[in-house]
């Protein structure tokens, strides 16, 4: 007669169809090369492990994977117990944590996270090549990116024009289209407007036909601000002084930010106020955003993996098994001195025994 043998491990819980999604980028990522999924995933495992393992491999690609976001579709376990999970599974060659760089506005880096799952258990040295891998593939998605920002004309440049058409008998010449504003990428708004039209009356000024991004940063301080309204002569006159600050290097938002600060209660003459404010206050001279200086290195965009119990940045050679040194040495600490299931059961038994001795007779 066969016997049939039952498993000790809880049922994975059903996913629930609202299960929160991490923003795009982040979240659950599935390594590659898995074996198929079967009923024998994960049985090496203890028993809270495998409940955990077998939730987070249903989980769909871009899946929250924070432990308290865990812990509120795993009513069993509490965070701790959860986080302690993961650690394990990170171990188990099932988990790794890594933050990717993503380029920002200018020279600012953001960073995205995501945790890597793989269903079939990896050892360190996969792990590290895979993460290799990806890094590269990152360097190469950069590499554009980064290029495109140094080639790319900021908002306030005029239109280039076009390359005059060959004339020829058989050629006619096309009539010149209307003036239209450039069109960018409303990076922002304020330095995209064009510039205040001229009054009607007098000779049109070389503001009109094309302002510089200080005139423009001038005449937008009133806007924001009416204690620093500027009429068309006062941004003129101070037009060279407010592009001499963006010639060290600083943005038009900080410029009008170091303006408009601390602003006293009333302001009886804008243009002296600002006169002063940029005398005084000019910035040190500093390299211009996307053209670094000659020999100095392009910004490491690297991918770090971080530790899955504390969260420590690092290479993946530095994270063996996805854990920092120290946490490591305590995970490692913790399993051996971690009571057998015998043991265990010996416990009970001597509670249950003093609990009968105890009872009145």
């Amino acid at each position: 007669m066969a016997t049939q043998h039952t498993s000790s491990a809880l049922p994975t819980p059903a996913r629930s169809a609202a299960y929160p999604m991490a923003k795009p980028g982040y979240g659950k990522r599935s390594a590659p090369d898995q074996r198929p999924r079967t009923r024998d995933d994960f049985a090496l495992l203890p028993t809270r492990e495998r409940y955990v393992a077998g939730f987070v491999d249903h989980l769909p690609e871009g899946a929250a994977m924070s432990v308290k976001t865990l812990a509120k579709q795993l009513p069993l376990y509490g965070q701790q117990a959860i986080s302690t999970a993961l650690n394990a599974l990170s171990v188990a060659g099932h988990l790794r944590r890594v933050r990717c760089p993503v380029v920002g506005a200018g020279d600012e880096t953001r960073w995205v996270f995501r945790t890597f799952w793989s269903r079939t258990a990896r050892d360190n040295e996969w792990w590290n090549t895979y993460l290799a891998t990806e890094q590269a593939t990152l360097a190469a998605a950069l590499e554009p990116e980064a290029s495109a920002l140094d080639t790319a004309p900021p908002p306030w440049a005029p239109a280039e024009d076009p390359p005059p058409a060959p004339e020829g008998p058989d050629t006619k010449q096309a009539p010149e289209p209307a003036a239209v504003p450039q069109q960018r990428t409303p990076a922002r708004a304020p330095d995209t407007e064009p510039a205040p039209p001229a009054p009607a009356a007098g000779p049109a000024t070389p503001h009109t036909a094309g302002a510089s991004p200080a005139y423009l940063a001038l005449a937008r301080l009133g806007r924001d601000d009416h204690r620093l309204t500027l009429s068309a002569d006062d941004c003129a006159a101070l037009e060279a002084l407010a592009a001499e600050w963006l010639a060290r290097g600083v943005s038009v938002d900080y410029l009008t930010s170091a303006l408009a600060a601390g602003l006293p209660a009333k302001v009886d003459s804008p243009v002296g106020f600002l006169r002063r404010r940029l005398n005084d206050k000019v910035p040190p001279r500093l390299p211009t955003a996307g053209s670094p200086s000659p020999g100095a290195p392009a910004p490491a965009r690297r991918l770090l993996v971080e530790c899955t119990d504390c969260g420590r940045p690092g290479p993946p050679q530095a994270l063996p098994d996805g854990l920092c040194r120290l946490c490591r040495t305590t995970h490692s600490g913790a399993a051996e001195n971690s009571p057998r299931p015998a043991e265990i059961a010996d416990v009970k038994a001597h509670m249950t025994n003093l609990r009968d001795l105890l009872k009145p007779v």
